[in-house]
């Protein structure tokens, strides 16, 4: 069992009502008042709807409820399906053409080749580095 399905186990728990229902009125209000910017009428069906989550907000939040939790669960949904979708892109497209790259320039950063001539395959440190009485009580 891996880390991840340790995860999904655990009860996801949304936020209050009452910031859920202020969050949406900020949402709508700034859907509603956007078009002030460009000199154009107010998007009053966003502004109504603002009005009506910000009275249910503050008047009585468990209206939210059902919403808060669809909400939640539209944002697990999206994160198990973007976050395997951008991991996949940037391995795809930035590790492996940069592994490629790498090995058309024979570079072998983390040194793994074998060398049968090499007497040994211990860096050494010029100056060395601290003593081993230095790191008697590191911690």
């Amino acid at each position: 069992m891996g880390h991840e399905s340790l995860i999904r186990e655990h009860e996801f728990r949304a936020t209050s009502d009452r910031s859920f229902g202020f969050a949406l009125f900020a949402a709508f209000s700034i859907v509603g008042l956007l078009p002030l910017f460009w000199g154009e009428n107010p998007r009053w069906w966003a502004l109504i709807v603002a009005s009506v989550l910000l009275l249910a907000a503050l008047v009585f939040p468990p209206t939210l409820a059902p919403l808060n939790r669809a909400w939640a669960k539209v944002g697990l949904l999206l994160q198990r399906l973007v976050s395997p979708i951008v991991l996949g892109f940037s391995y795809f497209l930035v590790i492996t053409p940069l592994g490629l790259i790498m090995r058309l320039l024979h570079r072998d950063l983390l040194r793994l080749r074998s060398d049968p001539a090499a007497r040994s395959y211990w860096i050494e440190r010029i100056p060395p580095g601290p003593s081993p009485e230095s790191l008697r009580d590191s911690f």
